[in-house]
Formats: structure tokens, C-alpha cells, sequence
């Protein structure tokens, strides 16, 4: 009989909203979102040079484990992303702004340039 494997030995449970693949600052979120949107586990160790396909595969492995517990962790996650982006485009950092002007010039600057 194969011996049982302690998954969360792969992680680190910063917080119920902070799962990191441990010994990285990938959060499992990464690994998942990956994986559920078709990319082989392959693709994503190649993608995240940090990871190991050891641990791609411990993170799938562990969603099919606790995929009702797992699912609501991504729910919470894509949610809290979205605010976040949410506020980022509403109120862009003093460097955003600069970045937007510098284009916005080069684009006048252009405009004139071909005129």
C-alpha cells in the first residue's frame, strides 16, 4: 500500500484567503486558474519557473481533494481581483498618471508629426 502524502506539506496557509505554494509567493489561485482555463500542468511549470511539476501537480491534486473549499477560495479570489482593479482604474497611482500623460503626449505629438 502506497504511503499517504500530508498535501498541505506543499503550502503555506498565510491566511483562508492566502494560500501560497510553499518555499514561492505563487499563490495556488496562479496554478488553478491556469489549469482551469485548459493549460496542461506542463504548461504552467514552464510558465511559473519558480514551480516545480512537483508542486503543479500537488496544487491540482489538492483542488480535487477539497474542490468545494477550493472553488470558494477562487470565487473569493476573482472577486477581490476584480475590486481591486476596480479601484486601481478609478484612482491610478501618481506613476499611472504620469505614464498616461507621456502617452497621451507622444500620441499628440504624432498626430502633429503626420499633419
Amino acid at each position: 500500500m502506497a504511503p499517504i502524502i500530508n498535501m498541505e506539506g506543499y503550502f503555506d496557509f498565510l491566511d483562508k484567503d492566502d494560500i501560497r505554494i510553499q518555499g514561492t509567493r505563487v499563490g495556488i489561485e496562479t496554478v488553478l486558474e491556469d489549469y482551469l482555463n485548459a493549460s496542461s500542468p506542463e504548461e504552467i511549470a514552464i510558465r511559473y519557473p519558480t514551480l516545480t511539476i512537483e508542486q503543479v501537480y500537488a496544487t491540482i491534486t489538492y483542488y480535487f481533494h477539497n474542490q468545494r473549499e477550493i472553488d470558494q477560495y477562487l470565487e473569493r479570489w476573482r472577486k477581490y481581483a476584480t475590486e481591486s482593479w476596480q479601484k486601481q482604474v478609478q484612482n491610478p497611482s501618481p506613476a499611472v498618471r504620469r505614464l498616461r500623460e507621456l502617452k497621451q503626449q507622444r500620441h499628440a505629438h504624432s498626430i502633429v508629426s503626420m499633419v
